[in-house]
């Protein structure tokens, strides 16, 4: 008897996480609601997003959330901690290099824009991405259009953009260190958590 009380408390527990879970996230709160119903309706159709929110709201899950929601959710979801590259290394890892593009660059190397291709990039700690790079990233989001470190050619990409931070881009950009073309380009679906 015992027995089967806990398992129609373990069901009925289980039903409710069900009702109250969304691509990750758990919340019951309107706020969590809004968020969840906001994802349903733009995931299908934004080609950038830009999350902000303090440590540990769950940027992350959200850029999950938007991937899983859409088109492209069977396709990969690729990351990056843009805290976690030396500044050397951002074009190559994002953009991909050639054979004998610098010391030990012994084969050419695509990066994570065609890694990503048909699915979604995730750049973490974006506010940390170096202003070079920051007007490569501009580029590839406006032409769709990406170019090996040394490379000629462009190879064409289709990636959506999923980008967080728990810095405050409009005043990054109004300092002059996170350009200020880039967050309204990245800015179209804002998530603040």
């Amino acid at each position: 008897e015992e027995t089967d009380r806990r398992r129609t408390l373990l069901a009925a527990e289980s039903r409710m996480v069900k009702q109250l879970e969304f691509c990750g996230m758990i919340g019951r709160s309107g706020v969590m609601l809004e968020l969840f119903d906001r994802i349903r309706r733009f995931a299908p159709h934004v080609r950038t997003a830009l999350v902000t929110g303090e440590t540990g709201t769950g940027k992350e899950l959200v850029a999950r959330a938007l991937h899983n929601a859409g088109p492209r959710a069977s396709k990969k979801f690729v990351t990056i901690n843009c805290s976690a590259v030396v500044e050397t290394l951002f074009e190559s890892e994002l953009f991909g290099h050639m054979r004998g593009a610098f010391t030990g660059a012994v084969d050419a190397k695509p990066g994570l824009f065609e890694a990503a291709d048909g699915g979604t990039l995730f750049l973490d700690e974006i506010g940390e991405l170096p202003l070079p790079a920051q007007a490569k990233l501009l580029r590839v989001i406006e032409t769709g259009e990406v170019q090996r470190v040394c490379g000629i050619d462009s190879r064409h990409v289709d990636v959506r953009v999923v980008a967080a931070t728990n810095r405050d881009l409009r005043m990054e950009s109004a300092t002059g260190r996170f350009r200020e073309d880039l967050y309204f380009r990245l800015q179209v679906f804002p998530v603040v958590l």
